[in-house]
């Protein structure tokens, strides 16, 4: 029988679209400073425009924020933000950036992102939909729920573009469909924070 150690999330991986910056800012603010999880975090953004999602994101988190760098080594207690026009994926503990071709019409992909974590860390990982339009996320949930791992969506009814988190919940793979205010929490318990612990 696994341990409660061995069944500690290690990754987390967050994807969100339209509606998902300010989300983001409150998601990320709300991890707690104790958190031993790696955190990816994908947002569908412009292929030709830098992104101010690391700079955004940093002044609201505890954790340190960076860009995402390719063949970087992905340390617990940091968030990684994807940047534009690459998928960003796991592969053997580092980031991979991947100017490969467009699924669901975007780059960088939450499915792409959703799938190799789900591969790579099996039921130490948790996959996380946020509001969005379109279907991207989807087919990464039901990979990571295959693979052991938990799968959390907003709730589509607070989401402002329903459109991802509800293509989510239509696969019959997500764990928890959640108000955003109890999603940070969910994952620090998750991942075995002292924060998450005193947050049940």
């Amino acid at each position: 029988m696994p341990t409660v150690e061995s069944r500690r999330i290690r990754v987390i991986a967050i994807g969100a679209s339209a509606g998902g910056v300010p989300l983001l800012q409150r998601l990320v603010a709300a991890l707690p400073g104790d958190l031993t999880a790696s955190v990816l975090v994908l947002l569908h953004m412009h292929p030709t425009v830098p992104s101010r999602l690391p700079w955004l994101l940093g002044r609201r988190a505890v954790l340190p924020v960076r860009a995402a760098a390719d063949g970087e080594a992905i340390a617990g207690g940091t968030i990684y933000v994807a940047v534009p026009n690459l998928h960003m994926l796991t592969d053997d503990g580092r980031i991979a950036l991947l100017p490969s071709v467009e699924v669901h019409h975007v780059r960088p992909s939450i499915d792409r992102l959703f799938v190799s974590m789900a591969l790579a860390y099996g039921a130490a990982c948790a996959a996380v939909v946020l509001s969005g339009t379109g279907v991207d996320g989807a087919e990464g949930i039901v990979a990571v729920k295959r693979a052991g791992g938990t799968t959390i969506v907003q709730d589509p009814s607070e989401a402002a573009f329903p459109s991802m988190p509800t293509a989510a919940v239509h696969t019959g793979h997500v764990d928890h469909v959640l108000a955003l205010a109890a999603i940070a929490p969910l994952l620090a318990r998750l991942a075995g924070s002292g924060a998450g612990a005193s947050a049940r």
